[in-house]
């Protein structure tokens, strides 16, 4: 997921993306515990998609108590 794209949603969109991101961390901290995990660079990621998902809603904040 770039950041072009997550700057382009709406604020409902980010947090239905960031739950979303957390379930799918979630899982695949499972499966790399159990041994499951087949594709462990999902992990650094996903991780990375939720910080930057995290960043744009913290810039968005930042805006909206500006202006």
């Amino acid at each position: 997921m770039k950041a072009s794209e997550v700057r382009d949603m709406t604020p409902d969109q980010l947090q239905d993306e960031l739950l979303k991101l957390k379930k799918t961390q979630f899982n695949l901290r499972f499966q790399g515990a159990s041994g499951q995990l087949e594709k462990v660079h999902q992990m650094r990621q996903v991780r990375r998609d939720i910080a930057r998902i995290k960043t744009i809603q913290r810039q968005h904040a930042a805006e909206a108590n500006k202006g």
